[in-house]
C-alpha cells in the first residue's frame, strides 16, 4: 500500500478507504465470510467528483466553448480508455483484489475493471482528504496531460480507424477541419469524420492533430 500511495501522489489517514477501492466485486462474492465492501459505491461517487473537477477545469480553461463541446471534450477525458491509461501509469492491477475467475480471465488488465477502480480510488481521497488532494489526483494524471497537448498519447486512433476502413474496398475516408474557437493562446479546434459523405462522428483538441484523434476515437466507436 505504501508502493501504491508513493504512485498516486497522497498518503491516505484512514487507507481502509483505499483497500475498499482495489476490491473488486468478484473478491466480495467469493469472500462473504471476510466481509468488506466492493468498490462499486466508490466508483459511483469518484465518477461524479471526477465530471465535477473536469467540468469545472473546462469551463474555466476555455471561456468561449459552448456547451456542447465542453461536455463532448469531458466526455473523452473521463472514458474508459483514458481511466485504463491512468491505472496502468499507475500499475493499479497489480494492487486489484479480483476473484479467482476474473484473475484467470485477466482481470488485472481488462479496461473496465482498472477504470473504475481509477474512479474510486478518486472517490477513496476524496472522502479521506477532501476536495483538494482529489482534484490534484485528478489534474496530476488527467487533466495535465489534455493541457500538454499529450492526451491519449498511447493510441492512434486514426490509424485504427484507417484500417477498419480499408477492409471494405472504395471506401472514402476524409478529415474536416470546420472551426476553431477561443484566443490565440488557448484555442480548441474542431474537426469532423465523413465516410462516403456522411458525417461520422466530431471531435476537438488543443491542436488540429489532437482533434483528428478524438474525431477518430469517435468515430471508431460510432462505426463499432
Amino acid at each position: 500500500m505504501e508502493t501504491l500511495e508513493k504512485n498516486i501522489g497522497y498518503s491516505f489517514k484512514d487507507r481502509k478507504l483505499l483497500e475498499n477501492a482495489l476490491t473488486h466485486s468478484s473478491w466480495s462474492n467469493e469472500n462473504r465470510q471476510e466481509y468488506r465492501p466492493c468498490n462499486e459505491r466508490l466508483e459511483f461517487l469518484g465518477d461524479a467528483v471526477l465530471g465535477f473537477i473536469t467540468a469545472e477545469y473546462l469551463y474555466g480553461r476555455f471561456p468561449d466553448l459552448p456547451e456542447g463541446r465542453m461536455t463532448r471534450l469531458r466526455s473523452d477525458l473521463v472514458c474508459e480508455r483514458s481511466l485504463s491509461q491512468v491505472a496502468r501509469k499507475l500499475g493499479l492491477g497489480e494492487y486489484l483484489l479480483l476473484g479467482r475467475g476474473e484473475v484467470a480471465t485477466g482481470g488485472r488488465t481488462r479496461p473496465s475493471i482498472n477504470a473504475d477502480a481509477v474512479e474510486a480510488v478518486i472517490a477513496a481521497i476524496y472522502l479521506d482528504g477532501g476536495l483538494e488532494p482529489a482534484a490534484g489526483f485528478i489534474h496530476r494524471f488527467i487533466l495535465d496531460d489534455f493541457e500538454s497537448g499529450n492526451a491519449h498519447p498511447d493510441r492512434d486512433a486514426k490509424s485504427e480507424l484507417q484500417e477498419l476502413v480499408q477492409r471494405k474496398n472504395g471506401q472514402i475516408l476524409e478529415y474536416r477541419h470546420v472551426g476553431e474557437s477561443g484566443p490565440d493562446h488557448s484555442k480548441v479546434f474542431s474537426v469532423e469524420v465523413w465516410l462516403n459523405g456522411t458525417l461520422v462522428a466530431s471531435g476537438e483538441g488543443r491542436s488540429k492533430k489532437d482533434a483528428e484523434q478524438h474525431a477518430a476515437l469517435r468515430a471508431l466507436e460510432a462505426l463499432s
